[in-house]
């Protein structure tokens, strides 16, 4: 019987690359996304006066800070964090270490974990929506146009968009787990055959190992009487 795992095993991913090359790819596009949020929060806590954004009295009343200097720091440890990840991951994944890979593995499955429960609180609590689309500014576009459109409709188009970006995840979540599965299979250096009959099954020993005849004792010198 074929567990479910080995049912959904591939060596190809999308545009027809190897799961190695998928995975290095993916891991070099996380670094470059993190690194550029790193280039910004770093410009941030250089120049805070010109990258701090505040929100106006005509909007919400009062003048806050969305983001500060502590949220600035633990963003960019976050994102230093990320980099180290998905530079594991590219490492692993290049040079077939399987548990290099183990800790991106993990973070897709944390970011998997939280955009479902953003879709289970959409569908739990409906009116999140309409308050969030209060709090943006005035100047987001087409916010009035959103706003008045049916709640149930707003809803449906959140729960789908939110369904396509799981689904995505998913579906990179599967890739990096076959990777995973195909470097760690590399690393095996025993070979188990196996030769089914209808009643037996018979272990055989690894190619090589059948091969290597064992030297024979030499015969006994012949001794004259």
């Amino acid at each position: 019987m074929i567990s479910p795992w080995d049912r959904w095993y591939s060596t190809s991913c999308c545009l027809c690359c190897h799961v190695r090359t998928g995975t290095i790819i993916l891991g070099i596009w996380y670094m470059l996304i993190n690194a550029v949020v790193l280039l910004i929060l770093l410009s941030a806590l250089n120049d805070p006066v010109q990258y701090r954004y505040h929100l106006t009295s005509s909007e919400l009343g009062t003048d806050i800070d969305v983001m500060d200097d502590a949220n600035i720091c633990i963003a960019t440890a976050i994102s230093l964090l990320m980099i180290l990840i998905c530079g594991m991951a590219t490492y692993g994944a290049y040079k077939q270490h399987a548990a290099w890979i183990i800790p991106f593995f993990c973070y897709q499955i944390f970011d998997f974990a939280l955009n479902t429960l953003v879709a289970i609180s959409v569908v739990v609590y409906p009116n999140t929506v309409q308050d969030y689309l209060q709090q943006l500014p005035g100047t987001f576009p087409y916010k009035e146009d959103i706003m008045s459109t049916n709640n149930v409709c707003l809803i449906f188009a959140v729960l789908l968009f939110i369904g396509c970006i799981l689904s995505f995840k998913a579906y990179l979540i599967g890739c990096v787990w076959n990777c995973y599965r195909y470097v760690s299979g590399r690393g095996t250096t025993e070979v188990l055959v196996y030769v089914t009959t209808n009643d037996t099954a018979v272990l055989l020993p690894p190619y090589e190992e059948a091969l290597a005849v064992p030297p024979k004792d030499p015969p006994p010198q012949y001794m004259e009487a």
